[in-house]
């Protein structure tokens, strides 16, 4: 899953890409409005972290032109504790969610994974399930429920996580490299189709069906 933070404390937008990047997900950075509205209305992004408190252009005027544009990607909002009445504008203008400052990374990974299971009707904690299959965000591993726990590297866990969490579409090469990887990483479409085979080689060959011109089909359940 691809993630935008907007955030101008630079010590603080490093340590959350590092983090974040280690729990399993693809992260772009912008440290002001302007940049960050850009960034928000030109890439997919799954969902966007953004800080109220921004030069050039405030949070919340960032996430009202989204709303006003048709943009409905999931943000979770930044803002200090005590600032209540920037939560409730917020939430009036389009966040999904609010995080008060400071936090503990913990909770934020945890407020992300359940905002992208809700919407793709997953429970919510650190568990994916799709058929049989479990992936398990916190340790990166999936199994089959049973006595079988594979572990992951970086790249096979987050192309796992989309197909699972999309499973029975077909998702062309495109937009798994745009939603697996960050905005400085080479999208070479090939690099995919190695990955695939990766999982393939742990899941069994019927689980990720080639659709020859259009992409791959994830199946839930496997003959």
């Amino acid at each position: 899953m691809r993630l935008l933070l907007i955030e101008d404390d630079a010590e603080l937008s490093a340590n959350l890409k590092k983090n974040l990047e280690r729990a399993g997900f693809a992260v772009d950075s912008a440290n002001n409005g302007i940049d960050g509205e850009f960034l928000g209305k030109t890439e997919p992004y799954d969902l966007i972290i953004l800080d109220l408190g921004l030069p050039q252009r405030n949070g919340l005027e960032v996430l009202r032109n989204w709303r006003r544009a048709g943009l409905g990607m999931l943000v979770l909002i930044l803002t200090a504790r005590d600032e209540w009445h920037e939560r409730v504008e917020g939430f009036k203008t389009g966040a999904d969610d609010y995080l008060g400052k400071p936090f503990h990374e913990e909770e934020l990974v945890a407020r992300i994974n359940a905002l992208i299971h809700r919407s793709k009707q997953q429970h919510s904690g650190s568990i994916i399930k799709t058929g049989e299959l479990i992936l398990d965000e916190e340790y990166q591993t999936v199994s089959n429920g049973k006595d079988i726990k594979l572990e992951l590297t970086g790249t096979e866990f987050r192309l796992l996580r989309y197909f699972m969490l999309n499973p029975g579409k077909i998702i062309s090469k495109t937009t798994l490299t745009e939603h697996v990887y960050d905005y400085n990483s080479d999208k070479d479409s090939n690099v995919i189709e190695v990955y695939v085979n990766k999982l393939r080689q742990k899941l069994g060959k019927q689980r990720i069906e080639t659709r020859w011109g259009q992409g791959y089909i994830f199946r839930d359940a496997i003959s």
